[in-house]
């Protein structure tokens, strides 16, 4: 079930259908809600291989590629940024919230039982409403989008011992996270990000040290090893291509940063996944 708004908005539902078509359906600026509907689920995250089980509810960015290994219900939310974004662009449930971009992780949550009543009722709801079609539907749909990533977002922060720090605080940190996505293969350095935002790098240093999370430095090397990942498993560019194309000049600089941060070397790790594969 699609919804397309006058000026671009999309949001969509899906239940149980061809897993393959989640990956080749892709549209500009997703964000997603992957909701398992079963123990046992096997995925494939950018290369890495992780392990669901029924009812966790995994928040994935335009730039993470997955695939299913196990053949699981599950219920599938996607929208792209002028459905959601156009009045929560700077809140911690917008489109730079904690739930996608306020973590160098997967964020996934575990509902607990009277989090699972709310979270059903809302998608029963908006089954019905996407069957309307009238001037408040946009509305609707969006309200309803809205609750759900409330309430994820409250359960998220529990979860994981969500650190009290003051509300820009933490914004400058979302805002950081949300600049290494869209410029990690040309800006390499905390200085160039610290001049994006008009902070220092100790400013932003000292923030991510109050998170007890990666440094600066270490969240934009953790990027570029996502996508050296992806791009191993699932192109068949040659590896000095792939080491230029998230910066670096040369293969043996390429091989080493890989090898220290992955523990074997860029072709080996190739080799590993086509014998898995």
């Amino acid at each position: 079930m699609k919804y397309l708004g006058n000026t671009g908005e999309y949001f969509e539902l899906l239940e149980q259908v061809d897993q393959s078509l989640i990956n080749k359906d892709v549209i500009e600026d997703q964000l997603s809600m992957l909701w398992l509907r079963e123990d046992g689920n096997e995925i494939t995250i950018d290369a890495q291989k992780h392990h669901f089980n029924k009812d966790e509810i995994l928040f994935l960015t335009p730039y993470n590629k997955f695939e299913f290994h196990s053949d699981k219900s599950y219920r599938f939310i996607r929208f792209n940024t002028p459905f959601y974004c156009i009045s929560t662009n700077d809140s911690e449930v917008g489109c730079k919230g904690i739930l996608f971009f306020g973590s160098n992780n997967i964020p996934h949550i575990k509902p607990t039982s009277s989090d699972l009543l709310i979270l059903n009722t809302v998608w029963e709801m908006l089954v019905i409403e996407m069957k309307s079609n009238d001037d408040l539907q946009f509305e609707m749909l969006q309200m309803m989008l809205k609750r759900i990533m409330i309430l994820s977002t409250r359960i998220y922060k529990a979860q994981e011992n969500y650190p009290l720090m003051a509300s820009n605080q933490l914004a400058i940190v979302r805002e950081f996270n949300y600049l290494v996505e869209q410029h990690f293969k040309e800006k390499h350095t905390v200085a160039e990000y610290a001049a994006l935002l008009n902070k220092s790098p100790k400013t932003l240093s000292n923030l991510f040290g109050k998170l007890n999370n990666k440094t600066p430095l270490q969240m934009i090397q953790a990027r570029k090893m996502l996508e050296v990942r992806r791009l191993l498993r699932h192109t068949e560019m040659a590896i000095s291509e792939i080491g230029y194309e998230v910066g670096f000049q040369d293969i043996q600089s390429f091989s080493r940063f890989f090898k220290k941060h992955q523990g074997v070397s860029p072709s080996e790790f190739r080799q590993r996944v086509e014998e898995n594969a």
